[in-house]
């Protein structure tokens, strides 16, 4: 491999902060990091989603899984003009996606539960509410752990597919090159052969988050040069951290 890393593509958002792992990272092994997310939401108009015939106000509680789930479930019942009974249960896969419902709905007044940041902590508190029917918003693209778990303990749940993960245009990398790229999920790699067909790696070392995102690289035949998290390095900052010294 030889040549140091100097510079590394995250395929996700720009975190944003100030302090974050990343700029932590470039800033100790004088690094130059660039964010390009390789897919993107798109939701879907309203009329698309009532082909599923699912109607929202039958379910007396919701399950969200992330904070798109959160906007295309408010964004579809604005489009269609429906109003959400302030009655209505809402299930958070973290703390997080708990409070960012604030955005649509007064907090304090509602019942809101959260698990810490898996779906098996939230299990706990929806089986304690198996009367309730649940609406599941999601994107084309599930974690089929998720309808798993639900089917096990016979939660009565329907699925609402609300929006779609894309990949995005990235022409304007075609002639760009990064000594590494981090991946996050197998869409990740659809995306990088739908925009970059002949995608040779050679000297390019490829990072990969979780399991499913390297068995994707490998059904690509691509190489994997740094793997997260592992014993070592639980995140991905921690995991080209190590690869970085190991590799000086």
């Amino acid at each position: 491999m030889g040549e140091k890393i100097k510079t590394i593509l995250i395929t996700q958002q720009d975190p944003g902060a100030e302090k974050n792992p990343y700029t932590e990272l470039a800033k100790k092994y004088k690094l130059k990091i660039d964010y390009r997310p390789f897919i993107h939401v798109e939701g879907l108009e309203s009329l698309e989603f009532r082909q599923q015939r699912v109607d929202p106000l039958e379910h007396s509680a919701v399950i969200f899984t992330s904070r798109n789930a959160v906007d295309h479930y408010f964004r579809l019942a604005k489009e269609m003009r429906l109003t959400i009974p302030e009655t209505m249960k809402y299930f958070c896969m973290s703390e997080a996606i708990a409070y960012y419902l604030q955005k649509y709905i007064q907090f304090r007044k509602r019942k809101i539960f959260f698990g810490h940041s898996t779906f098996t902590e939230l299990m706990e508190s929806i089986k304690k509410h198996k009367g309730e029917k649940f609406l599941l918003p999601c994107s084309d693209i599930l974690k089929p752990s998720i309808p798993e778990a639900l089917e096990k303990d016979k939660i009565d749940y329907t699925k609402a597919i609300m929006y779609r993960t894309v990949c995005s245009d990235l022409s304007d990398l075609a002639d760009v090159k990064y000594d590494m790229l981090v991946f996050f999920s197998p869409s990740d790699i659809e995306s990088l052969f739908k925009n970059f067909p002949d995608f040779k790696q050679n000297t390019t070392r490829i990072s990969v988050f979780g399991s499913t995102t390297a068995k994707a690289v490998e059904d690509a035949k691509l190489r994997i040069d740094v793997m997260a998290p592992n014993p070592k390095a639980p995140s991905m900052s921690m995991a080209i951290e190590q690869y970085i010294l190991e590799n000086k």
